[in-house]
């Protein structure tokens, strides 16, 4: 069975996107086969994968509006992990679901058919609490919470790990929190390392090893349809993202 695991933070701008692609990247360098989904309606990561959005015939909105079977959405691509990718029609479907029984669900019951096919399924959530996110947490087994080591992004950690409470309440009795993971880390800053060390101890979460450096390489990789590994594989964010592969390996 593969292992989903949900990134989330309702902070938006803490590289989750960016997180969820480089660790996809990883993870199938290391030879897993991976599944990246797309939650987010601004379609991010389907973009920063190199597939334009707005040319797409059928999206994850068509499985969620119940017009296709999840098979029939999914992108397969030699070398690299699948997706299921985004588009803006997604965000018709927070309100199509708002009206439907179980709307918690539909994701969890959409993948069934693919987890035993992939060793990771790496569900990128959008920056809001809303229905789409709950799927996302409802169907993961596990939730992984990227941020930047500043004061807001700190104190979106605590208000998302209210909501993997209320999903553990009502959803999702499993939902397991992997830890968070430091984004665009500048170690010479005093704020940096504070906040590093208080997310661990106020929210008591572990903070998994190693945080992710900041560098331009990482802002440049999306424009490219890469990720930083592609784009510059010697570069120290990149070394970072496979020594967190390898963590996340050994946690999963």
């Amino acid at each position: 069975m593969g292992s989903l695991i949900a990134f989330a933070n309702q902070k938006g701008g803490v590289a989750k996107t960016t997180t969820v692609h480089s660790l996809g990247d990883a993870l199938s360098d290391r030879g897993r086969s991976v599944l990246l989904v797309d939650l987010d309606p601004q379609a991010c990561l389907t973009y920063a994968v190199g597939i334009d959005p707005d040319a797409l015939e059928t999206t994850l909105h068509d499985v969620f509006a119940g017009r296709l079977g999840v098979k029939d959405a999914l992108i397969e691509r030699d070398n690299a992990p699948d997706i299921l990718p985004s588009s803006i029609d997604l965000a018709g479907a927070e309100v199509h679901l708002l009206t439907k029984t179980g709307r918690e669900f539909v994701l969890a019951r959409a993948l069934k058919p693919l987890v035993g096919h992939y060793d990771y399924l790496l569900l990128d959530c959008g920056p809001s609490l809303g229905i789409l996110t709950i799927n996302g947490l409802t169907a993961a087994e596990y939730v992984a919470i990227p941020f930047q080591c500043e004061t807001l992004s700190h104190r979106g950690v605590g208000q998302l790990l209210d909501t993997v409470g209320d999903v553990r309440s009502f959803t999702n009795d499993q939902l397991r929190v992997l830890g968070g993971i430091a984004t665009m880390f500048d170690g010479r800053t005093r704020l940096a390392n504070q906040v590093l060390a208080d997310v661990s101890e106020i929210h008591g979460i572990d903070v998994l090893d190693p945080p992710i450096p900041k560098s331009v390489r990482v802002a440049e990789a999306p424009g490219r349809g890469r990720s930083v590994l592609e784009h510059a594989r010697t570069s120290k964010p990149a070394e970072a993202y496979r020594a967190l592969a390898e963590t996340i390996e050994a946690l999963t």
